[in-house]
């Protein structure tokens, strides 16, 4: 199957490790050209080059609207357009609610809604110019089903599918699609905070997802073939998530 994705221009935040970063290898495979963006800037620049040649990679702090604004800038300036975002941000720590700190709210909202507002201000504007874009956004299977001792991330990255909802009811018109994808257990350097409290006998797979498995979903959306899918929430998760 052709994806179409072949000289598009992709836009992957949180890229230096985990599903950015297969998400990023999985676009450049098909032909995308890619940029990446991560917190440090050693990692990120190591990252660019596993990844391939002509990979842009630059340090960004996502919660900061001015680096994202001048990030997607010089994308956009390196490659001429910005037609894939894929936005990604480090989850928040893990404890329940009594024990969450009215800060460790707003960091939440920084880390996992802001950065996500901060992409779209950014490309969708570029996008509905070209009339072609896609916005995706990775989130977790807790918007679907809430984790244990994940209260900020079943309610902020809740917050993020809302935002998906909406962005993909106004931009349709401009073929701009608008689509979350919700890992569930993934192996990943994340999920070390689990400390072995992972819930294999709850997944009907019996397995953790390998980051790869994740990032073919990503690419599939982002290419030409998933033409008519917008404002969906699609879990990557072995059968974890109970509900239809």
């Amino acid at each position: 199957m052709n994806l179409g994705l072949s000289e598009r221009v992709a836009i992957v935040a949180a890229a230096s490790a985990g599903l950015g970063k297969a998400v990023a290898q999985g676009l450049a495979a098909e032909g995308a050209r890619v940029a990446i963006c991560s917190r440090d800037e050693a990692r990120v620049q190591t990252a660019a080059r596993e990844i391939g040649d002509g990979t842009f990679a630059q340090a960004v702090d996502v919660t900061d609207e001015n680096q994202v604004r001048v990030f997607v800038q010089k994308v956009r300036e390196k490659f001429g357009r910005v037609d894939i975002c894929v936005t990604n941000a480090g989850g928040p720590p893990s404890k329940p609610f009594a024990d969450t700190s009215i800060e460790d709210w707003r960091s939440a909202v920084d880390l996992n809604l802001m950065s996500t507002v901060f992409f779209a201000r950014h490309v969708l504007p570029i996008m509905k110019e070209r009339q072609w874009g896609r916005l995706i956004t990775i989130t977790s299977v807790a918007v679907l089903q809430p984790v244990t001792n994940l209260v900020l991330s079943n309610a902020v990255r809740s917050a993020v599918r809302g935002l998906v909802k909406t962005l993909s009811n106004e931009y349709a018109p401009y073929n701009v699609l608008v689509n979350n994808v919700c890992p569930g257990f993934t192996a990943t350097e994340r999920l070390k905070e689990f400390r072995g409290n992972i819930p294999l006998d709850q997944i009907p797979l019996g397995r953790l997802a390998s980051p790869q498995e994740f990032a073919d979903v990503v690419v599939f959306l982002a290419s030409e073939r998933a033409s008519y899918i917008t404002g969906s929430s699609i879990a990557v998760d072995g059968g974890l998530v109970k509900g239809a």
